[in-house]
């Protein structure tokens, strides 16, 4: 999953949220050097992505993108999921999802000092750009998929992804509206068990 489903998938508790957040950014023992709470959210953030990488609907919403991107149809399908989160009606009105993504930002910043030195320029983007929100639009998608673009060592370019995506619109839709509800469960158990006994 993207950046807003691991927001969103903090279940509102910001230690949590900072760890989920970052955990791209902390890689092997890295994690050790934070709070226990902050190493939850890191280690959520891993579940939920193994969770994600496992499940029939997201193979399926790969294989629209696979011959074209291989390995990366992973990561340009984790961007188009949060398209669909900020689009669900179960889960957000344009007005609630405003005022989710700057408490978000607000939120994080809280923890600043614990940001890893990637993120913190990553961050300051975010923040500036709106991104959590912009993700409503497929302007922002495909502006998040042109990073991913930037970013990746093997990836020259994201258009054909981004074209892909409109065309298997409805397609890829009915993956995510099968899979989330399953991954927002699984998260909420897996955070309980993450910090049983903690708060």
């Amino acid at each position: 999953m993207n950046y807003l489903a691991h927001a969103y998938l903090s279940f509102g508790i910001p230690e949590i949220l900072l760890g989920n957040m970052i955990s791209d950014f902390v890689k092997g023992k890295k994690k050790l050097d934070y709070p226990a709470m902050i190493q939850a959210g890191i280690s959520l953030h891993r579940s939920i992505d193994e969770f994600t990488d496992r499940h029939e609907a997201t193979s399926k919403a790969k294989s629209y993108f696979r011959s074209d991107y291989g390995l990366y149809s992973g990561a340009i399908t984790d961007i188009i999921y949060d398209y669909f989160l900020a689009n669900d009606q179960e889960e957000f009105t344009a007005e609630n999802l405003m005022s989710f993504s700057t408490g978000v930002y607000s939120d994080l910043d809280l923890f600043s000092i614990y940001f890893p030195d990637k993120f913190r320029m990553f961050f300051h983007y975010m923040r500036l750009q709106n991104w959590l929100y912009h993700y409503r639009y497929q302007e922002g998608i495909q502006n998040s998929l042109r990073g991913l673009a930037h970013r990746a060592a093997y990836l020259t370019e994201t258009e054909k992804a981004f074209k892909l995506f409109q065309e298997h619109l409805s397609g890829l839709a009915f993956c995510y509206h099968e899979f989330f509800p399953e991954l927002k469960s699984y998260s909420r158990n897996r955070l309980s068990e993450l910090t049983e006994g903690w708060q």
